[in-house]
């Protein structure tokens, strides 16, 4: 199988290397900090929204399955998913699989009142500064992608600009250096970013012990109700789903049946 996080790692180094000689960090400095003052709480959005908080994509395109919905207009599936009661947003800005940008996440977050999560794939402090400065609320982290130390210092630097970090595991290891890191926002990828196989049943065995202080998501192939009571079973309160909604010709109805039909 082919390894798609390498691949896609690779080109976002060649694109970051690009961005930072387009737009120098000394740029991005001064936009991220005025961007602080206009923040919206993602992680206390999702407490709000308990027993289940649905976080709703926007995505194009995925590398598993292609072109997904590549005429898709991120204000009004924006609009349609805060109709619907979602309780925030993710947007994709890789462009290349799956053909995100920032100008849909611009788009997304100016036509609604949710708080948005940059989901890409970060690597380096220069992508936490550029997502602060592009509007996000919240970054992804990618526990695969990342050794301890650089790991700490995108976390706390996305702490220091005030964005939520989601930190994202999809193995035992991963999920126990997440919960090291004192994450209160904690991912498990049903979805295994090497293969981009789906597994529901593996997600649900490696939620960690639940905690206070601690919001599960579950990520990737969700697309009924009872696989979310399943996974609320599990101990996860939040639940990203994409291909299901972007793909359905009523977002806002299938946001609202996914809602409605789940809660325990």
């Amino acid at each position: 199988m082919p390894d798609f996080l390498s691949a896609i790692l690779a080109q976002r180094q060649q694109d970051v290397a690009k961005a930072m000689r387009q737009a120098p960090l000394c740029q991005l400095e001064p936009l991220a900090r005025e961007h602080q003052q206009h923040r919206r709480p993602f992680a206390h959005r999702l407490t709000q929204n308990r027993p289940v908080a649905l976080i709703a994509e926007i995505k194009r395109a995925s590398p598993s399955k292609g072109p997904l919905a590549p005429n898709l207009d991120p204000s009004t599936l924006a609009r349609a998913y805060e109709t619907g009661g979602a309780a925030a947003l993710s947007v994709l800005t890789e462009p290349h699989w799956f053909k995100g940008s920032p100008e849909d996440l611009n788009k997304a977050r100016a036509a609604s009142t949710l708080p948005v999560l940059r989901k890409d794939f970060l690597f380096c402090e220069y992508q936490i500064w550029e997502s602060a400065a592009m509007g996000a609320d919240a970054v992804l982290l990618i526990v695969r992608m990342l050794d301890d130390p650089t790991l700490h210092t995108l976390f706390s630097l996305a702490q220091a600009l005030y964005l939520d970090a989601v930190v994202e595991a999809a193995t035992e290891e991963e999920t126990q250096r997440a919960c090291a890191l004192g994450a209160s926002l904690i991912a498990i990828n049903a979805r295994d970013l090497t293969t981009f196989e789906v597994d529901l049943d593996r997600a649900a065995r490696l939620a960690p012990p639940p905690s206070p202080q601690r919001i599960l998501i579950a990520a990737s192939g969700i697309n009924a109700p009872s696989e979310i009571r399943r996974l609320h079973k599990a101990g996860f309160s939040a639940f990203l789903v994409g291909e299901t909604l972007v793909r359905s010709p009523n977002p806002a109805d299938a946001v609202r049946s996914l809602r409605e039909s789940s809660t325990p």
